[in-house]
């Protein structure tokens, strides 16, 4: 869910809560006053006009001190927003990423014992942008550690709450670790292909190829009538063949074959995908690189030919469709 979907579904959800304490609750004049500057906030919010957000959140908070925790958020994104990485050292500009911590802090404090969707996914947020906050901007690896600690005890039966910790000591250099958040990410929820494509990319980020291909074969097991899941395969092999040069003959012709094993399981499944059809003319062409029947290469070279000209008419015939659609 994007941050503007966010804003909109928070916005419906405060609006139409507020309203209902409004008509009954002694401060309903206040409320209104109240649920009347959060929009505002949010339509400054909406178009990155921050400072002005900033002012109409701060009116929520005057206007009605235990307004919806969700607005925190927002005030604390803000902020956020505000804070310039070049500007670091700045006192005005430092007391911005201050202000948008202690807010993130009072978002998740306000909305921990919400059971809402809109406000689940805010906290999450918070906790994220929060985590940001002391990794990416503070570099305080001590900070941040135990706040995402806090997201897996809050959630534990959310895959990404893990890879958000093993982010974290990956980038800490803490690998074992890393591997093993990752690794656990993918035994809450085993059949989501997700959890392996973020298993594939901390190994592709470490090295390790072989394990960057089982995670990605278990990716693809995991939606095997994804045609996308069995190609993506095929370009990490062709890749691999053509870039190592360190690699043996035998392997480099192992990597071509499981690349061409994967793109035909994509074109089984759709035999009008393009990009499978592309890769594997390259699988090919890299193949009778190391073949030395004459015959053999001459016909592996001529079908990689008919798969590039068949590749080239079905993208024309698609863009055409498109633009007929578009009309």
């Amino acid at each position: 869910m994007s941050l503007r979907s966010t804003v909109a579904r928070a916005s419906a959800l405060v609006l139409a809560l507020g309203l209902v304490s409004a008509a009954c609750g002694q401060y309903s004049i206040s409320n209104i006053r109240a649920l009347k500057a959060f929009k505002e906030g949010n339509d400054l919010y909406g178009r990155k006009e921050y400072k002005g957000a900033v002012d109409r959140y701060l009116e929520v908070f005057q206007r009605n001190p235990e307004f919806r925790g969700i607005a925190y958020f927002f005030l604390a994104n803000s902020y956020d927003n505000l804070y310039k990485e070049n500007k670091k050292g700045e006192p005005e500009n430092d007391a911005y990423l201050t202000k948008a911590i202690a807010n993130y802090k009072l978002a998740i404090d306000k909305i921990k014992d919400a059971d809402a969707p809109t406000a689940s996914d805010i906290r999450k947020r918070s906790y994220e942008f929060l985590i940001a906050a002391y990794k990416d901007k503070l570099r305080d690896f001590a900070q941040a550690e135990p706040i995402a600690k806090q997201m897996i005890d809050l959630d534990p039966g959310e895959p990404t709450n893990y890879q958000v910790l093993g982010a974290l000591y990956e980038d800490a250099g803490r690998y074992e670790d890393a591997e093993a958040m990752f690794v656990k990410s993918t035994t809450i929820k085993a059949n989501d292909p997700q959890v392996y494509s973020a298993l594939a990319g901390y190994y592709l980020r470490q090295g390790k190829f072989d394990k960057t291909m089982e995670a990605l074969q278990k990716r693809a097991e995991a939606e095997p009538n994804n045609p996308e899941a069995w190609h993506t395969m095929a370009t990490y092999y062709s890749e691999k063949a053509l870039k190592d040069t360190k690699l043996p003959k035998a392997k480099t012709l192992e990597y071509i074959q499981a690349g061409l094993t994967a793109d035909e399981k994509a074109l089984a499944l759709n035999g009008e995908y393009a990009d499978a059809l592309t890769f594997k003319g390259i699988l090919l062409l890299q193949q009778a690189k190391f073949e030395n029947n004459a015959e053999k290469r001459a016909a592996m070279v001529k079908l990689a030919d008919e798969l590039r000209t068949k590749s080239i008419q079905l993208r024309e015939k698609q863009t055409g469709d498109a633009a007929k659609k578009a009309k």
